[in-house]
């Protein structure tokens, strides 16, 4: 017995993209891959280098390692490589940032670099919206410390 072959499905809209054959169901894939993730991590650093509240939180003199280490969880944690997972093991985000003192205001300082880069995607609504709102939740879940500590 063969199965009945699916007829195409009919584009519902102008440029829908659940009917076009490039369509993905990777995140990674669809902002633009290793560049896209590259260039938000780039301009992310850039603006922790000079804060004054987030640069000491990097031990490390040059910000290259710890770039390496977010450019590799993010592009896991959206459908990209598992290189992080093979360096590093599962990525334990509370454990790995409790030497650290996160304050709401280190929160804040961090979303407001993270915005920036963000931002500097130039991201569809969708994708930048889908983006930002788990940036806004793994900065609120990283607090580890009171207001002034």
């Amino acid at each position: 017995m063969s199965l009945p072959i699916e007829p195409q499905r009919p584009q519902l809209m102008q440029n829908d993209p659940f009917s076009q054959p490039a369509y993905t169901d990777s995140f990674y894939d669809a902002v633009g891959g290793h560049d896209t993730f590259v260039k938000l991590i780039d301009v992310f650093y850039d603006g922790v280098a000079t804060d004054p509240l987030l640069r000491p939180m990097y031990p490390e003199e040059d910000l290259g390692p710890a770039k390496r280490r977010f450019l590799m969880f993010l592009e896991q944690y959206w459908g990209g490589p598992t290189t992080y997972g093979e360096e590093r093991g599962h990525p334990r985000l509370r454990m790995r940032h409790m030497p650290f003192s996160v304050t709401p205001e280190a929160k804040d300082r961090w979303l407001f670099h993270m915005r920036t880069a963000v931002d500097a995607l130039e991201l569809p609504p969708l994708y930048e919206g889908t983006l930002w709102e788990y940036m806004e939740r793994a900065a609120l879940s990283m607090i580890n410390s009171p207001s002034g500590a």
